[in-house]
């Protein structure tokens, strides 16, 4: 090959390198800073009104259909926020950067392959892309949700009446949450060893009050192969003993509230028990706050170190006081594959930046509105002390109300971005045992 010959390839690589880098970048800066050029607008929507009965049909367009109906009845109102970035931690968006276009979808849904940490798809969806909506949900359970490890520490549950507004129940927890791969931030990464049972995550929960179900403790073991089921175990203070939940029990009643555990922060199950769809893009009012700029809870659950929860107010008190923030959203549903299972679908409106699930509306069998969940989203820097830098969007309140029973769970909580809250001896049989002897 000639001098001249050798010159133009060499250029021609050296330009298509720059244009596939350029390309990844710009994937990268619209999935993780989709508001970095633009922040989204809508005709008459302005930070700091409030949306209710009166003006509600002008914003149709902008709200989920459930919570639209819960205005357009009086029950509830918005109160508009400004729409700001929630930047998730660097480490993430590094490792979605080095990993681009190297992970794929499985012949089958559950099945993933190449992904190491990181957001696995983070292109935009397309309508044409068949499982569009499975790459989606696997952006969600590999997010930043809790980061490698966080707990949840108080978080109060409320059992309300909607017609009467009466707490029929307070239960107070602790939840602890720990990724044992895929992390980016916390040491040991990439993933904790070792880890014989090839864990992807793990769950721990425990009751501290009331009385009666004190003690009572769940642990749930999520694999890194999607394929299998999840292993999950209940401690019975009450009876001093651990027992092994069976499958269909994830999708009970959990305690008593309107919650399964498998609606744990939008949807806790695995990809595989799901067909999922990718309905469209759009942008909508999502629960996104400034925790330490709302008018909080005063009155209860005020912790020595000065930390107050969110109030709540509305119908029945099942309607967390925080503003809303018009973000970019993905809608995606997800109908169980299961022919038993309570619910024909859920529709998930996911935060495209942080890939939370603040949203959800859930159908019972027949296909009629049973459950809407909100999540409210706490912007870092704006709530503990150590919370702030972590880059996680913390999960803050939440209200799961129950339609056609007019009754509602409420949780106020205390998120704390802290390794040492969460360590791995925590997250094993042994140590349910050992703490409710």
């Amino acid at each position: 090959m000639n001098t001249f010959k050798r010159t133009l390839l060499a250029g021609c690589t050296v330009s298509f390198l720059a244009t596939t880098a350029f390309a990844d970048e710009a994937v990268i800066t619209e999935s993780f800073y989709p508001y970095k050029t633009e922040t989204p607008s809508f005709e008459g929507l302005e930070p700091g009104m409030v949306i209710n009965q009166t003006n509600v049909a002008q914003f149709k367009d902008i709200i989920d259909p459930a919570f639209y109906g819960f205005i357009e009845q009086g029950w509830t109102t918005i109160v508009v926020g400004e729409t700001t970035s929630f930047d998730l931690h660097p480490s993430y968006v590094e490792a979605t950067r080095v990993a681009m276009d190297q992970v794929t979808l499985g012949d089958q849904v559950g099945e993933i392959n190449g992904w190491q940490a990181g957001r696995p798809f983070p292109e935009e969806p397309s309508a044409e892309d068949p499982r569009a909506g499975e790459k989606l949900a696997w952006n969600y359970k590999y997010g930043y949700n809790w980061g490698d490890s966080a707990a949840i520490s108080p978080f109060y549950w409320k059992y309300r009446d909607m017609n009467s507004g009466d707490v029929e129940r307070t239960i107070k927890f602790n939840f602890h949450f720990l990724n044992y791969k895929g992390r980016v931030n916390q040491e040991p990464t990439p993933e904790i060893t070792p880890n014989p049972s090839d864990l992807f995550r793990a769950i721990y929960v425990q009751v501290m009050d009331p009385a009666d179900v004190r003690d009572t403790q769940l642990l749930i073991h999520r694999a890194a192969d999607d394929l299998k089921r999840d292993n999950s175990w209940l401690y019975l203070g009450f009876q001093r003993r651990v027992r092994r939940l069976a499958t269909g029990q994830v999708t009970d009643a959990f305690l008593g509230s309107d919650l399964m555990i498998e609606d744990f922060e939008g949807y806790n199950g695995r990809i595989s028990d799901m067909n999922w769809t990718y309905k469209g893009t759009r942008y909508m009012l999502m629960p996104f706050y400034n925790h330490n700029e709302l008018k909080l809870d005063n009155e209860t659950h005020s912790d020595s170190d000065g930390y107050q929860v969110v109030a709540f107010s509305g119908q029945g008190g099942c309607f967390p006081d925080i503003t809303w923030q018009l973000r970019k959203v993905y809608e995606v549903e997800s109908v169980p594959v299961d022919e038993s299972h309570p619910l024909s679908k859920r529709v998930h409106f996911m935060d495209a930046q942080t890939f939370t699930i603040p949203r959800t509306v859930s159908y019972d069998r027949k296909g009629s509105l049973w459950k809407t969940f909100t999540i409210g989203q706490a912007h870092p820097d704006h709530h503990l002390a150590k919370n702030k830098g972590s880059g996680v969007s913390i999960d803050d309140s939440f209200s799961m109300i129950d339609v056609q029973a007019s009754h509602c769970t409420t949780g106020q909580f205390k998120g704390q971005v802290d390794p040492e809250m969460s360590p791995p001896n925590m997250f094993n049989v042994q140590y349910l045992r050992a703490t409710g002897s």
